[in-house]
């Protein structure tokens, strides 16, 4: 095991922060957690399932742009508690956004599904018939 010795501590965490693997991060910019995505290809269409557990299908926006798909999400809510000797104010704010850009002249965006079911959004993306793969054809040979 190898340790990092310096004399100026605020650059280790700065090469730290640098050098680290991003991709294996699930934060955002504004430091919130994104949530989970699995995306799975089959030959008929692509599917992307998204774990947000407590949310309601109203909270979810999805909309396709230019073969770019994004999912964001926001909810809001307050509790106001009163009593005799005082007042408890409650705020709960979430919200994501994650966008996907979809394979060109492959899927079908006019048949594109979202259900949302037990904190699971599932997105079905249907592929166009032309991109479907073939089944093998035998030629004659005459």
């Amino acid at each position: 095991m190898l340790a990092k010795k310096t004399d100026f501590p605020v650059f280790t965490n700065l090469f730290d922060d640098f050098f680290r693997d991003w991709s294996t991060t699930n934060f955002s910019e504004t430091n919130t957690t994104l949530p989970a995505v699995n995306i799975k290809e089959t030959e008929n269409d692509f599917t992307v399932d998204v774990a947000v557990p407590g949310m309601d299908k109203k909270d979810f926006k999805i909309d396709l742009d230019n073969d770019i798909l994004t999912i964001s999400s926001e909810k809001k809510s307050s509790n106001e508690e009163t009593n005799d000797r005082y007042t408890r104010k409650e705020y709960s704010y979430l919200s994501f956004k994650r966008s996907f850009t979809l394979p060109k002249g492959v899927v079908d965006s006019n048949k594109i599904e979202a259900v949302y079911n037990n904190g699971e959004l599932k997105i079905t993306i249907p592929k166009l018939e032309e991109a479907k793969p073939k089944p093998v054809k035998l030629i004659e040979v005459k």
